[in-house]
């Protein structure tokens, strides 16, 4: 087994570690390196601890079960549902979409998490290759990423132009607003992470070879990016949070909190049958709002 793990390519193996001890500011590495195992790491995050994992798993089966209802609901009366996934690397969004996905069939819930844009669909209008997987009748959709990564990830990269981007927040609230319009539920979800839990979790990528595909170029490139992220992000609400398409921040530096506030926060927005009130229980607020609650965190990248 030890011969089959050292086979497995781990082309990113020490970038993570050689940017934090070398060019991460001090009091980042002080931060990762005092602090215990299931400590959370963002100052003002109001638990200093994750939750019990069997507190967790408490929680979450009866949402769950309300999942079940949920997609019975979809195919019963065809409704159409969008449910976006955004945030910073490792905030938690793979995770999250997992406790919806391991309990509902994929014909009527499924993933789109698209690749980088061909020749051809960087010609096209840029909504196209996204309007080709909007949900059918009785179908959910989970987008892990999606339309916003021209407002943050392509701007901060340089991979749109200004002009591209002013264009997309031009368009995009109107888009949603005809999405809304014709029927679709959406659902916007924003997962935030401090910059030293993030830390915490690329070095754990970094240094295991079943997760270490997780990390990508894009990853390394933007561990100095911190800031130009932080300033992405806060234009994109600004520009992006309307009354008919809001925003939810979810704080996820304890992955099992933030993971029932995403399904307590999905399950309470929908109006399925036989709802069970005892098992939907609004969000902790103190870490689920609107961006009013996002933590902007800024750091000097010397950028």
């Amino acid at each position: 087994m030890g011969a089959q793990m050292s086979a497995i390519p781990m082309p990113f193996d020490g970038q993570v570690t050689e940017y934090l001890t070398q060019k991460a500011p001090q009091s980042l590495r002080c931060t990762i390196e005092d602090a215990r195992k299931r400590d959370t790491l963002a100052g003002n995050y109001p638990y200093p601890r994750w939750m019990k994992k069997s507190d967790y798993q408490d929680a979450l089966q009866p949402l769950q079960f309300e999942l079940a209802k949920l997609q019975h609901w979809l195919a019963e009366t065809e409704q159409r549902v969008i449910v976006i996934f955004e945030g910073r690397d490792t905030a938690g969004k793979s995770g999250a979409i997992n406790r919806i996905t391991e309990v509902t069939n994929p014909r009527t819930v499924r993933v789109e998490a698209l690749p980088k844009p061909t020749d051809r669909q960087r010609r096209e209008w840029f909504f196209q290759r996204y309007v080709e997987r909007l949900p059918a009748g009785g179908e959910m959709v989970l987008f892990d990423r999606s339309w916003y990564n021209r407002a943050v990830i392509e701007h901060v990269f340089g991979f749109c132009t200004p002009d591209q981007r002013a264009r997309f927040f031009h368009q995009v609230p109107e888009f949603e607003r005809m999405l809304v319009g014709d029927g679709v539920h959406l659902i916007k979800i924003w997962l935030n992470v401090s910059r030293a839990e993030q830390f915490r979790r690329l070095l754990a990528r970094e240094s295991n070879p079943m997760r270490h595909w997780k990390l990508s170029q894009i990853d390394i490139d933007g561990l100095a990016k911190w800031d130009s992220y932080t300033h992405a992000i806060a234009q994109t609400f600004e520009r992006t949070h309307t009354m008919h398409a809001p925003w939810t921040v979810i704080r996820s530096e304890d992955k099992y909190r933030a993971r029932l506030a995403v399904l307590q926060h999905i399950l309470g927005t929908l109006p399925y049958a036989l709802k069970d009130a005892a098992n939907v229980t609004p969000p902790d607020p103190e870490i689920c709002g609107t961006p009013a609650i996002w933590d902007a965190e800024l750091w000097d990248d010397g950028t």
